[in-house]
């Protein structure tokens, strides 16, 4: 496995370095000048023209594109052009505030969308069955920016049970550590803050985990379904094993692998598409981070934000590659 591990490594040097030629080209067929956007619509042209031989915007395109590779071989992501700050130390606390969304979109989808597909094949064809699924249907179907603003409307207008925006309380702001808010108000041990951060959270998880929880619960039906039907599981209900262990030790382990799968994916699309719904509830994640750096046509920090997208999406799939040989002992890696 560890071989495997380091080959899966290796590959990712030309998918990541074919990802950057990508965006990078992209990027600046975008019109508009950096310099100009920075400036603003008043500044003169020898302004302008100077700004931009100060970031290095003169250049040919192919020295551009080597100056950024030779510093990402460092380990450096660039300098913002428009922050002036380097991208390394400004990208975390945004990378951090979706890390943390998508963690507890992906928590709720789980495990709601796991029991709903577990239950939905347990008791087949039954009211709950139908419920669900049509459920899970309307959750793919339905816009996340949609169900966003029905959120706000309902819960934190009318009834003004939840904030409507931010990840805390503005008069009582958190000290950051990490920049993952939960953790960093246990470490102070302000429980009142904690408390504030999951509140913030409940509406946005909500959101950004209905499609993901509608698929698992889905692709966890099909596949029970079809475990459900196998030869050992009647041998086991023959043996008299009550059917919750049936169901949720024998069936559920033996259908896990394409549930994995399906959950890996999601994990890492949260990561990356989580800007309608940092959008509408003023999450300050990568994805609005790297929305406003295209609109300053700030190339490095878009060019920097989608490869760390990228990295972070391939690593999560290696990982799940490598459960399951820790699931399924059929399974072997060479």
């Amino acid at each position: 496995m560890f071989a495997y591990s380091l080959r899966r490594i290796a590959h990712l040097v030309p998918v990541l370095l074919g990802l950057t030629l990508v965006v990078f080209f992209i990027i600046r067929a975008i019109p508009g000048n950096p310099a100009q956007l920075i400036l603003g619509q008043l500044a003169t042209k020898d302004a302008i023209k100077a700004l931009t031989i100060q970031l290095g915007l003169d250049q040919p395109w192919y020295l551009q594109f080597f100056h950024y590779l030779g510093g990402l071989l460092k380990g450096d992501l660039g300098v913002s052009l428009r922050t002036k700050e380097p991208i390394s130390q400004e990208v975390w606390p945004y990378l951090a505030a979706t890390i943390e969304l998508s963690f507890c979109a992906m928590l709720i989808a789980v495990v709601v969308g796991v029991n709903a597909g577990i239950i939905s094949s347990w008791f087949q064809n039954s009211w709950f069955d139908y419920i669900a699924m049509v459920l899970a249907l309307i959750g793919i179907s339905m816009p996340i920016f949609w169900l966003g603003l029905m959120e706000q409307w309902v819960f934190a207008i009318n009834l003004d049970w939840l904030p409507t925006a931010g990840r805390e309380e503005v008069r009582d702001p958190i000290t950051a550590i990490t920049n993952i808010y939960m953790i960093d108000t246990l470490i102070q041990g302000r429980t009142d803050q904690f408390w504030e951060v999951i509140k913030h959270l409940i509406l946005p998880s909500l959101a950004l985990a209905t499609i993901p929880m509608a698929i698992i619960a889905r692709i966890t039906r099909s596949t029970m379904l079809e475990v459900m039907r196998s030869d050992f599981i009647r041998t086991a209900r023959a043996k008299g094993l009550r059917m919750f262990w049936v169901v949720y030790k024998h069936s559920l382990k033996n259908a896990v692998i394409p549930v994995l799968t399906i959950i890996g994916l999601q994990t890492g699309l949260l990561l990356g598409g989580a800007i309608l719904t940092e959008t509408i509830f003023s999450w300050p994640g990568i994805g609005r981070y790297i929305y406003e750096a295209i609109g300053y046509r700030d190339y490095p920090v878009v060019q920097s934000g989608i490869l760390i997208i990228a990295l972070i999406f391939v690593l999560i799939n290696l990982i799940v590659d490598l459960l399951y040989a820790a699931i399924d002992p059929r399974i072997k890696y060479r």
